[in-house]
């Protein structure tokens, strides 16, 4: 197969639990680049959350916020807001079951209440900048994502009342909240379309729960050797470990390096 485009992951896949690129990831997509094989990210990160990395790396396109905001070399591809009405039953239903939240916009996100334990602890584990407070947020902003602040064992309390929601859980105490049909494959599918690409021609790479349909879409999924085991199923070839040259063995693997 002659493969066009390729999308990564962030953590756990393009950076190590230190939050560090490994240098054979950079080289290896500085030498997908000079094939012709365009590198782009696709995580579940805000924008604000990855540009420094993409600039280390050189890369100038990306799949955000699961798949709900999309650019493609600095031009708008895709989004997927969630509805106001949406939100205002997930404000109303969280405060019921005294959980945080914290919204994710474009360009910023705030938090109901940075200061509470698994808001702070969540969100070090990203090595991000923590959000301001802001619980009237999504009145004001567009919404891409929450982030849903609950313990492990409580995913119960939300889906029969939301189903227009999707939760996937991405931290012992965090969920990403995204719009029910959303998902990086609704994204990544919206830009190769766009681009007159199939997803045959495309290769990815994840390793958390959030990157499943991702890896069933193209037409090679790589999951990483530190991969969630529930999402070893959805890849068609497990590489190495993030900081054992996964990146680097997996493109091998590919045949386009």
């Amino acid at each position: 197969m002659s493969y066009k485009i390729a999308f990564f992951d962030i953590d756990g896949t393009l950076v190590d639990e230190e939050k560090q690129i490994p240098a054979d990831a950079i080289e290896a997509i500085r030498r997908l680049k000079e094939k012709g094989i365009e590198p782009v990210i696709a995580t579940g990160r805000a924008p604000y959350f990855f540009r420094n990395l993409a600039e280390q790396i050189g890369i100038e396109s990306y799949v955000s916020l699961n798949g709900a905001y999309v650019k493609y070399k600095g031009r708008e591809m895709h989004q997927q807001l969630i509805p106001p009405e949406v939100l205002e039953k997930l404000v109303a239903l969280a405060k019921k079951n005294k959980h945080e939240l914290v919204f994710e916009g474009k360009d910023a996100y705030f938090s109901t209440s940075p200061e509470h334990p698994s808001v702070y602890e969540a969100i070090a584990s990203l090595k991000v900048e923590h959000p301001g407070a802001d619980a009237d947020f999504w009145k004001k902003e567009g919404i891409y994502q929450v982030f849903l602040h609950c313990e492990s064992g409580e995913e119960h309390l939300y889906p029969q009342e939301l189903p227009e929601l999707r939760f996937v859980r991405w931290h012992a105490k965090a969920m990403d909240v995204l719009p029910n049909d959303g998902s990086k494959a609704a994204g990544i599918q919206s830009l190769l379309d766009q681009l007159g690409i199939k997803p045959e021609e495309a290769i990815a790479f994840g390793d958390g729960l959030n990157d499943k349909e991702m890896l069933q879409l193209v037409g090679l999924g790589i999951a990483m050797g530190n991969s969630h085991e529930e999402l070893l199923p959805y890849a068609d070839y497990v590489t190495a470990n993030v900081d054992d040259g996964g990146v680097k063995k997996g493109l091998e693997y590919a045949g386009v390096l």
